[in-house]
């Protein structure tokens, strides 16, 4: 057994095992299977979001209509409606994207790779407020609860629940999502209650309430005319519009979820859309039931479930009402799940397109994306701090960047049905489905801009676009730097080989000498390499250029990094195998050309440095004279920019090995 770097410090090691848990093996043939949810658990982790949202979009709706309250039937309906469409518009993003597809991916394949990270961008900054606005608002509701002497430490309070959530995710997705399910059923039970005994107790009363909708109707029309009732209705209708958020948390999580991923995935997406809006339709129609107003320091559901309450034993009445509203209150916190769930996870699709650092798709050995969650609580972290967890503050914010992302999909899948046509059998029912929600989601997104644009709404939109302005400059590096890698890359060709070969496949020149004989006592160069490219073969070549013929061996070695784009399934990691073995093959076959020995040896895991360290061992002990080599790529003008978009492994390699007293050289590469 091979000891694996822990930085000198085996204590923290062990510390870090407890608190965040033990390593995954990513070659366990069950990994993907224990790792990932089924839909109940999807239900529960990715549908908080939507269903906490219940707790305060429709009372935002009800309260938008100044008065009107009896026209809360068609924004309840419409918001009913709106639900179902836009869940089933996600499920045909289901269908079409099976391995995932979230805002970016779709409008990055269905429209263009710039939109998809204006798509991808305003995802990112949505996910963030999610977690902020659902830990703030939670602990206003429990804190209503406690003495006002107390109300001093409910932003301590929301910035620890941001820190313990953090850890949590840090665990693993599963880990996360099991300790809130009594909490996610408790509100569930208790909310479908009072719905049901509101609609089923007051059921007599409807013909009251449809009469006085139709005077409501009548006398708001002679005030203000057909158009000033229905921009009324609109209005209180778009101002509900954070009911909506987290329908997509499915399609982004679709890589989290258990085989067949389509049909769980669907089927979460049903639990979600069904279950979010029987739960804003029948808290609406309770509420003029009842005839539910504002009360100062009160939400609509509290005033609501103690109206239905009042007249039953005051014990049981106070008990079954805090339960319910306690539920509601650490649902809220639960709903920040979505956005340490689905926030990474479009982070590191976006680093894989090189719209952001490369580090954020690596994985750690939790098998979860660690960097992305870490940006994703400390800018939730930062936001809780300067909104001083202010809800109404951060709710001005909020949901303006989710229906960026909402129009843009449906957009994306209109123009694909459109393009399909003829091709598809039900491409007309299709079509009319997402533009159903293209034109849903476009009014509601123009419409909450400008009703929230002078409020503080401004501000979403120049963090929104000042990630955008990151995001090209971060792309634009990673572009230039390509380019001048690939003068690097014509050595593969001049060397005999193609970079555009299949993996399984090998081009060894018909000139290709016999191996030489190995020889255990000669010298021996190690090469660290991270696949058969310009890098590579310009490290080698300096190598035989410098040390001339000291070198009668040649070891190369290579590890395959597991991260968000290959942790996908087994046939993932086989492909990733067949790839190294490749690359491997052909250095061996290049080297045996030139008349020296070769070997190879491979690795794979989430760590190049505990790879390396793990390898090391066996090659020192079947090549006692050996020196490890690297190659650095030194850039022109190299600065802070090139140092965080840059990952610089072979420097911790190096670190490493220092420590440990095997002897290793670094080799620049001027590009």
């Amino acid at each position: 057994m091979v000891n694996v770097p822990t930085n000198g410090r085996p204590l923290l090691k062990r510390l870090r095992a407890i608190v965040i848990g033990r390593a995954h093996d990513i070659f366990d043939p069950k990994v993907f299977h224990q790792l990932s949810l089924i839909a109940f658990f999807a239900w529960v982790g990715l549908g908080a979001d939507g269903l906490s949202s219940s707790c305060y979009g429709p009372e935002e709706a009800f309260l938008a209509l100044q008065g009107h309250t009896h026209l809360a039937l068609f924004v309840a309906l419409a918001s009913g409606i709106t639900v179902l469409v836009i869940s089933t518009s996600y499920s045909q993003i289901i269908e079409l994207f099976p391995t995932g597809g979230g805002g970016y991916l779709v409008a990055s394949k269905l429209l263009s790779p710039t939109v998809g990270m204006v798509s991808g961008c305003a995802l990112l900054i949505d996910y963030v407020l999610t977690i902020t606005i659902s830990v703030a608002s939670g602990a206003d509701a429990l804190f209503s609860f406690m003495p006002g002497h107390w109300f001093a430490w409910k932003l301590s309070f929301s910035v620890l629940c941001v820190l313990v959530l953090t850890v949590m995710n840090m665990r693993g997705v599963k880990e996360s999502v099991l300790p809130l399910v009594p909490i996610f059923m408790i509100f569930i039970f208790t909310h479908a209650f009072f719905i049901i005994y509101a609609l089923v107790s007051h059921a007599g009363h409807l013909p009251e309430v449809l009469s006085a909708t139709r005077a409501d109707i009548h006398g708001t029309e002679s005030q203000m005319g057909i158009w000033g009732m229905i921009f009324i209705i609109l209005r209180a209708y778009s101002m509900g519009a954070g009911t909506y958020t987290g329908i997509e948390a499915v399609s982004n999580g679709l890589p989290i979820l258990r085989e067949p991923r389509v049909k769980t995935g669907k089927r979460t997406m049903t639990y979600m859309a069904f279950s979010l809006a029987f739960t804003v339709m029948g808290l609406m129609f309770a509420y003029l039931l009842y005839g539910v107003s504002h009360v100062p320091g009160k939400t609509l559901n509290a005033v609501l479930f103690e109206s239905v309450t009042r007249d039953w034993s005051a014990g049981y009445a106070y008990t079954i009402v805090l339960v319910t509203l306690i539920s509601e209150s650490v649902l809220l916190l639960v709903a920040a799940q979505a956005g340490f769930l689905d926030g990474p996870r479009v982070l590191s699709n976006m680093a894989l397109d090189r719209w952001f650092p490369t580090k954020f798709a690596t994985l750690s050995d939790r098998l979860v994306t660690q960097k992305g969650i870490l940006i994703m609580g400390g800018a939730a972290f930062v936001m809780m701090l300067l909104s001083g967890g202010s809800v109404r503050f951060l709710v001005v914010l909020y949901s303006i960047n989710v229906f960026i992302t909402f129009s843009l999909s449906q957009l994306g899948m209109v123009r694909h049905w459109w393009q399909e046509r003829g091709k598809e059998t039900h491409w007309k029912k299709k079509l009319f489905i997402n533009g159903l929600g293209l034109s849903m989601t476009t009014f509601i997104l123009v419409s909450v801009v400008i009703l929230k644009f002078e409020e503080g709404g401004w501000i979403t939109i120049i963090i929104t676009g000042a990630l955008v302005g990151l995001a090209i400059l971060i792309k634009r590096h990673y572009t230039n730097t390509q380019k001048l890698l690939g003068r690097l890359d014509s050595l593969v060709e001049a060397a005999g080989y193609s970079l555009h070969k299949k993996p399984d496949t090998k081009a060894v020149p018909e000139t290709a000498k016999a191996a030489p004989a190995l020889d255990r006592k000669g010298k021996t160069a190690v090469l660290l390499v991270n696949g058969f490219n310009g890098l590579g073969l310009h490290t080698l070549l300096n190598i035989i250029r410098l040390f001339g013929g000291t070198f009668k061996n040649f070891v190369f070695v290579e590890v395959g990094v597991v991260d968000a784009g290959t942790f996908k399934g087994s046939a993932e990691l086989e492909g990733l195998q067949v790839k190294i073995t490749a690359d491997l093959d052909m250095y061996r076959d290049f080297v045996n050309r030139q008349g020296f020995y070769a070997e190879c040896f491979s690795s794979i895991g989430t760590d190049v440095v505990e790879q390396v360290a793990m390898v090391a061992p066996e090659v020192l002990d079947k090549f006692p004279n050996a020196v490890f080599f690297g190659g650095q790529l030194v850039f022109p003008n190299p600065s802070l920019f090139t140092g965080l978009l840059h990952n610089y492994t072979i420097f911790a390699v190096q670190r490493y090995f220092y420590t440990q007293g095997i002897p290793i050289m670094m080799m620049p590469i001027r590009v």
